[in-house]
């Protein structure tokens, strides 16, 4: 965090201090509602939950160095007392992101987020000190909690940016407005806050529409929502993409094993990127990450390079590794939605192995009227993919089934007869993808694991 003094911190918050704390007590350190990782010169925050009180944990937090508590009750070590933590938090991040030096850059999209924001945090880290969104953290707590990561040294902030409704893409920008907006695509997925595809394209252009005049827009060329979006901005706007009047473009894609190369093609060059990334979503994220990267001044050859050594940073996103037995195991397990779960099967059709390719697939969530056209549409896709088997989890999923005409499939109740159907029937040099909303889906994946693999 941007050192601040007790006193500070109460009068950016609105609150007031404790008589234990020390109005001139400077807070070096980080912002933490874990007290776990609350540590020395760090600021505590206290959140008050309906199975667990952080105000409980003040003394430990404060035991371990913690200079002082976000706290809404009386408690017996130094405290910054406020009426609502979370709300406290968001005046903390948007005193220090109006304050901090850092390039801030949004992301967001209906899928995609956290692997593009990965990309791009890896890629800045190359120009100068970083900080980056951890996992998905991307609401009204980890967005604030993010921003209060920065230090003075901190020359890049990037941001996911998640919405559930209208409105949320705003607020959030509110916080840290960005300079550099990134909007994915506009896709099926969470219709429940939504209601449609045509109001999520509304609230993801909620980040271009909140750029200022001196901003910049990167705007996913083809995807017609996402590039209609240009009308919508006042910032210069940068399209990437594969059509031809994409600045930021991709060309002589080779799929190869499932980690793509193409030709990066910049207004400042060429460069040739070669993927460490599994899935062809993958190019568009990379393509992304390198429109950030153009604007920011690095050239096509340091991009490429970046792009090249670029890993998986956040759990179960295609996370690919191999089992003594010589199974391939592709956990992608964390989230699904339609477009997630092509690029997913399309992934585990080009994956090279000796054996089968099988396809657990959960439920994707979220999906209101759409769900059982979805659902078959997935199994057709897996078909057409090569998928050699798929067993499809839980209630909803009968409809990919349906779909996949032609591949043996079935439909199981739950992760434990899906667990179940794989001992009996996986022989090494398998590939298996596992991938769903939520659920626990993960539970085949982590059965899978073994205690001995290799990453991919």
């Amino acid at each position: 965090m941007i050192p601040m003094s007790l006193a500070q911190i109460a009068a950016v918050t609105g609150g007031t201090l404790s008589d234990t704390a020390d109005p001139e007590a400077i807070v070096t350190g980080g912002v933490e509602f874990d007290s776990r990782k609350a540590g020395p010169g760090g600021l505590f925050l206290a959140i008050p939950g309906a199975k667990v009180d952080g105000h409980d944990f003040a003394a430990k937090a404060h035991a371990q160095g913690a200079v002082a508590t976000i706290a809404t009750r009386p408690i017996d070590t130094p405290a910054v007392y406020v009426d609502d933590a979370v709300a406290a938090l968001t005046r903390l991040a948007e005193h220090i992101a109006a304050t901090s030096k850092a390039t801030i850059i949004g992301v967001t999209g209906s899928n995609g987020k956290t692997s593009t924001k990965d990309l791009i945090g890896q890629l800045c880290a190359r120009l100068g000190p970083t900080v980056a969104t951890e996992a998905n953290f991307n609401n009204e707590l980890g967005h604030p909690y993010t921003v209060c990561r920065t230090t003075p040294e901190t020359e890049y902030l990037v941001l996911e940016l998640a919405a559930r409704g209208v409105g949320h893409i705003t607020q959030l920008c509110e916080i840290a407005p960005p300079s550099i907006g990134v909007v994915l695509n506009v896709g099926i997925s969470h219709l429940d806050g939504f209601g449609s595809i045509e109001t999520t394209a509304k609230a993801k252009s909620e980040l271009p529409r909140f750029l200022a005049a001196d901003g910049t827009a990167l705007l996913n060329a083809d995807d017609p929502r996402v590039a209609a979006m240009a009308d919508a901005t006042a910032a210069t706007v940068v399209r990437y993409g594969v059509r031809e009047d994409a600045e930021i473009r991709a060309v002589d894609v080779d799929p190869r094993d499932g980690r793509h190369a193409f030709t990066l093609v910049t207004p400042a060059g060429r460069a040739r990127v070669q993927l460490r990334l599994w899935g062809d979503h993958h190019v568009y994220n990379a393509l992304a990450a390198a429109g950030v990267l153009w604007k920011l001044g690095a050239t096509p050859e340091q991009i490429a390079e970046g792009l090249g050594e670029a890993g998986r940073l956040s759990e179960r996103r295609m996370d690919v590794f191999t089992r003594p037995d010589g199974t391939v195991v592709i956990d992608d397990s964390y989230n699904a939605n339609p477009a997630s779960m092509g690029a997913a099967v399309r992934a585990l059709g080009r994956l090279p192995t000796a054996g089968r390719r099988i396809a657990v697939l959960g439920l994707m969530a979220d999906l209101e009227e759409l769900e059982e056209e979805c659902h078959r549409r997935l199994g057709e896709q897996a078909r057409d993919a090569g998928v050699d088997e798929i067993i499809a989890v839980g209630d909803g999923t009968q409809p990919i089934i349906d779909g996949a005409d032609g591949v043996t499939a079935t439909h199981v109740p739950d992760q434990a007869a899906a667990i179940a159907l794989l001992e009996n029937r996986l022989r090494p040099g398998d590939a298996v993808l596992v991938k769903g909303s939520r659920y626990r889906t993960w539970d085949v994946a982590d059965h899978l694991r073994a205690k001995e693999e290799t990453d991919q």
